[in-house]
């Protein structure tokens, strides 16, 4: 589990495929500083497990071609920059908010609006996630535990959700270098959908 607040930026060094899979080789010192065979890290919000690794340097691991096509690192090129995170410990500070990295689907930016102090950027939102987004609930995007400041309409056809980016996102994150039209991984917040599964059982039992 990961709380989505992205430890360091690390850089995809390589993708070597291997018919219906892949090698990632991601450079990350401080997430490879005591890293094992088999621990768990979030790249963009996709949790990866670590096959091999140099300690301070980069870790391997092993990803399955639907992984690339159903998120966004099928669409990263060598040296394209990562959001990094390994696994929360158990008696570390919970930051964010309960990270599963398992993707929930891609969206797409829509627009970006550069403020003074934040910036505003809108993400196209898949219509089956719609309903697991509110106003000021939580977002994992791109591994980056975030705050919804504005949702479209339920029944939008075109769905999308807005996040403010303050200066420590924009520098820290791969958020900072977004741009109209750049691929996103989206996972939206566990709990949601844990209610509605136990609402619908309920109200199936009850009618």
């Amino acid at each position: 589990m990961f709380t989505g607040i992205v430890e360091e930026l690390g850089a995809l060094e390589s993708i070597t495929t291997n018919g219906d899979s892949a090698r990632l080789r991601i450079r990350g010192p401080l997430v490879t500083s005591d890293a094992g065979h088999g621990d768990s890290i979030s790249v963009n919000g996709v949790c990866l497990t670590v096959t091999d690794f140099v300690r301070g340097e980069y870790f391997d691991a092993d990803v399955m071609a639907e992984t690339l096509d159903r998120t966004a690192l099928g669409a990263l090129g060598p040296q394209a920059p990562v959001n990094l995170e390994r696994a929360m410990r158990a008696d570390a500070r919970f930051g964010g908010h309960i990270v599963q990295g398992h993707v929930d689907g891609t969206g797409a930016v829509i627009s970006r609006v550069e403020h003074e102090h934040w910036h505003v950027v809108r993400i196209s939102l898949p219509a089956g996630l719609s309903r697991y987004v509110v106003e000021k609930g939580s977002i994992t995007v791109s591994g980056t535990s975030l705050t919804v400041s504005a949702v479209s309409e339920p029944d939008s056809a075109d769905p999308w959700l807005e996040i403010s980016l303050i200066p420590t996102t924009l520098t820290d994150t791969i958020l900072g270098g977004l741009a109209t039209g750049d691929p996103v991984n989206l996972e939206v917040d566990v709990l949601a959908k844990y209610v509605e599964r136990l609402l619908g059982g309920r109200g199936g039992r009850s009618h």
